[in-house]
């Protein structure tokens, strides 16, 4: 997949039409997904490259930061998702102060210019330009003058109801990631390097991977059962990841600590991917450490059972 970094007046003009879709894509969630897929095989069946336009950082750190999101994948993440999914170029317009006050007229202009585009695929709640003025209503009048055939699509979720990178995560927040993995169409990844951490769990039997995390948006604090994936496993393993403040030692700043019971190595430095799967329980606070053991061992056992269980 070829890769633009460009502002709109910057970019070169695309060699032949493309189908194209556009939107700042959080998580590509189960939604974005059947987007990006029906513009690839409509683009396939014209005979055409399929295009992603997209946005870094995310319009509201620009223009409401006090409203802003916690994201819930990186840039990389994304590209990499759309490199995976089958399109051919992704177009990364770089969001600043001075392009939010470009009018939509404006922005479809320099779209048309620079990808041609003759079929655009949007969601249905998808808005642009200056005061967010651009609609669907805008895009079907552009795209009846500039010869592209405009399909909105409506994110439905499994349940039939809403879907949003917002309900994404709310139920990360709460540490429902079961339901986030339904609304996303696969689990909720947090990715990272490796650092040095307080080694308490190691004094407890339990030696953890300390996650330097990449996302905004962390699960709600508590144990989970995660898939851990890395250059330095050999293969994805299972993991059982805290999230939180460590009650029990008067934490005071947020972690993320992954235990892999059938592995031994060092990971310092290394880069870990753990795709949270199932919630075992909330955060607590223990009496003393030998209780915070005990716990930990019923921790392991439990998540053990439901990898087995859930890997037939």
């Amino acid at each position: 997949m070829k890769v633009w970094h460009y502002s709109l007046e910057e970019a070169p003009v695309h060699s032949g039409p493309t189908v194209l879709t556009l939107g700042n894509f959080d998580g590509v969630h189960a939604g974005h997904r059947e987007l990006l897929a029906t513009a690839i095989r409509r683009a396939q069946e014209r005979g055409m490259p399929a295009a992603v336009v997209t946005f870094e950082p995310h319009p509201a750190v620009v223009v409401a930061p006090e409203r802003k999101p916690k994201l819930l994948t990186t840039l990389a993440q994304r590209l990499a998702i759309f490199e995976a999914a089958g399109l051919e170029l992704a177009w990364v317009i770089p969001f600043s102060r001075a392009f939010s006050q470009q009018s939509a007229q404006s922005f479809l202009a320099g779209l048309d210019r620079v990808l041609e585009p003759v079929e655009l695929h949007v969601g249905r709640a998808f808005r642009f330009g200056r005061d967010r003025l651009g609609d669907l209503l805008a895009l079907e009048e552009w795209g009846l003058d500039a010869g592209c055939k405009v399909v909105s699509h409506a994110f439905k979720a499994h349940d039939e109801g809403w879907l949003s990178s917002t309900r994404v995560r709310e139920a990360i927040e709460w540490g429902d990631v079961d339901e986030a993995s339904r609304l996303l169409g696969h689990p909720f990844v947090l990715s990272g390097v490796v650092i040095e951490g307080d080694r308490r769990g190691r004094h407890l039997g339990f030696p953890t991977a300390n996650l330097q995390w990449e996302q905004e948006q962390l699960p709600g604090s508590g144990v989970y059962v995660t898939e851990v994936r890395g250059p330095r496993l050999g293969h994805p393993r299972l993991g059982l990841t805290n999230v939180g403040e460590k009650p029990t030692f008067q934490g005071l700043s947020l972690s993320v600590e992954t235990f892999l019971p059938d592995f031994e190595g060092d990971l310092y430095g290394a880069r870990l991917e753990l795709a949270f799967l199932h919630r075992i329980r909330g955060e607590q606070r223990f009496a003393d450490v030998e209780e915070l053991r005990e716990q930990i061992a019923r921790d392991v056992e439990a998540g053990q059972t439901w990898w087995r269980e859930s890997r037939g």
